[in-house]
């Protein structure tokens, strides 16, 4: 099996931390959100994979090679972004396998696939929200997908795609997406996997549903955080410190160096970052960023910042200085 990584987009919810670190290797949990997909796949046994990249796209390419050298990796270039059934279109010339596994990039997930696979029918994974309009949505009778809709203004499924589509047969899928580019099918403007699909449903092709109670978002700071929050529930690290209290769970790269602070809960401190006397929870301090004499509480802290001062709340990107006085 393939599996198809988009990550082509700009992050513009996540600005200014994506000015100049793509979306998807943002620190969240520990590693870089991307990380955390490949752990999951490698997990399922999945060591082939497309990434569809576009903006700061070296970047992704460098740390896949370099971090994952297990993973067969293929890189194809979006040129225009023009929605996401354009970018899974772009991917088609590597289509080397039967089945195809689209995962987006931001997406954080928990769920057993293995369940999902051996069905050999292709399915999509949704979750039950309260509002669908900030989603695709699945209408499913007698446990089969019968339409799809792109962000329905009014509600008529509450089952939201979660960015996980499995696809038992990938000629057809290639075939729907042919079609969908040819005759440039368009919703709001973009190429949408979704009509893609619908194409695939009209045709015949029988596609059921997953639920995924465990997705977490990070397209956003707020969900940022809370996904590491979840992470950190997962997999805390287990550090100790001199003159330094540790509020369980956190995680501390092994290079940080941090003296006369409280660190936690939920408080991930990155690679060669240097903390003194602070109080940091429920944020994320990037890597060699500096820290001092500063409260945060629900912040981010980008690579390379200085932070120094008085207690504030901060959300700032990467290569800052900031004093507060």
């Amino acid at each position: 099996m393939r599996a198809i990584i988009p990550v082509a987009g700009i992050g513009t919810r996540l600005k200014p931390h994506t000015f100049s670190t793509p979306k998807v290797l943002l620190n969240v949990g520990g590693k870089p959100i991307l990380g955390h997909i490949l752990d999951k796949l490698l997990e399922e046994n999945i060591t082939k994979a497309t990434f569809v990249i576009g903006y700061l796209g070296n970047m992704i390419k460098e740390y896949v090679v370099s971090e994952y050298p297990q993973v067969q990796s293929d890189f194809v270039e979006q040129e225009s972004m023009e929605g996401l059934g354009h970018a899974i279109y772009t991917a088609i010339p590597t289509f080397d396998e039967d089945e195809i596994f689209v995962i987006l990039g931001d997406t954080v997930f928990d769920v057993n696939l293995k369940d999902v696979f051996k069905r050999k029918q292709s399915a999509l994974g949704v979750k039950s929200v309260d509002d669908p309009r900030r989603f695709g949505v699945a209408v499913v009778k007698e446990g089969l997908i019968q339409k799809l809709v792109e962000k329905p203004q009014t509600p008529i499924s509450n089952l939201a795609l979660v960015g996980l589509y499995y696809f038992s047969d990938a000629e057809k899928l290639k075939k729907a997406l042919i079609e969908l580019v040819e005759k440039d099918i368009r919703t709001q403007n973009e190429l949408q996997f979704t009509d893609a699909i619908q194409l695939m449903i009209t045709a015949g092709e029988k596609i059921s549903t997953f639920l995924v109670d465990g997705w977490y978002d990070c397209g956003k700071p707020e969900t940022l955080l809370s996904t590491n929050k979840f992470l950190l529930d997962k997999n805390p690290s287990a550090k100790v410190f001199v003159n330094v209290v540790i509020n369980d769970p956190v995680f501390i790269a092994d290079d940080a160096e941090i003296e006369n602070s409280i660190i936690g809960p939920y408080a991930t401190i990155g690679s060669g970052a240097k903390i003194n006397e602070c109080i940091i929870k429920n944020s994320i301090v990037g890597t060699n960023a500096q820290v001092a004499k500063t409260l945060l509480d629900n912040s981010i802290v980008g690579r390379n910042t200085i932070v120094k001062g008085i207690f504030k709340r901060l959300n700032s990107g990467d290569s800052s200085e900031i004093d507060f006085y």
